[in-house]
């Protein structure tokens, strides 16, 4: 397993090691021994989703005191995964990181709490599962737009190919979450 650090602090790539033969191939997903999380994140939750070319879910997160740690990682088809640093004490505050992650090359992404997080499958289906270090809360659930003009992400489809939830389609913008 190999651990690459990112231009944000905190925010890690993981790149397990797959053994392969004829029957197919084994890899460890996790490992507590092996992924240098901090001392206080418990993963509580797994979830899963699936789905289709141009979906795209985020920018999402959890606020205070029910904000959440992720490990991410695609089990079937590909997707461009993005997190944004909310931390306002961080030297990358408001900087965002992308990478492409799919059931080949098995990468995985580690986000700190105080990060926004989405993907955009880029597959016909994709399956998208991450821990979580705190339960979901509807209350401390919130979001920033994903075509946020201030963070500028380069999403790798055309807005006319990207499908929003309604919820998802009426999330403030960046600067809003500056405001007072």
């Amino acid at each position: 397993m190999t651990i690459e650090s990112t231009h944000i602090d905190g925010l890690l790539v993981i790149t397990p090691q797959i053994f392969t033969d004829e029957r197919g191939y084994f890899f460890e997903s996790y490992s507590e021994k092996k992924i240098p999380t901090p001392q206080n994140v418990r993963w509580v939750q797994d979830n899963e989703s699936m789905s289709s070319r141009g979906v795209l879910r985020g920018l999402h997160y959890q606020s205070g005191k029910m904000a959440q740690s992720k490990l991410v990682r695609v089990i079937l088809g590909e997707v461009y995964d993005i997190a944004v640093d909310l931390r306002h004490d961080s030297c990358t505050y408001g900087k965002w990181f992308g990478i492409i992650l799919n059931d080949s090359n098995k990468k995985q992404v580690y986000i700190p709490r105080g990060f926004a997080h989405g993907f955009l499958a880029l597959s016909d289906k994709a399956i998208f599962s991450y821990k979580c270090d705190n339960h979901y809360s509807k209350h401390h659930d919130a979001g920033i737009r994903y075509d946020d003009p201030t963070l500028a992400i380069q999403w790798p489809l055309p807005a006319s190919e990207i499908l929003l939830s309604q919820k998802d389609q009426n999330l403030p913008y960046f600067d809003d979450l500056r405001s007072p």
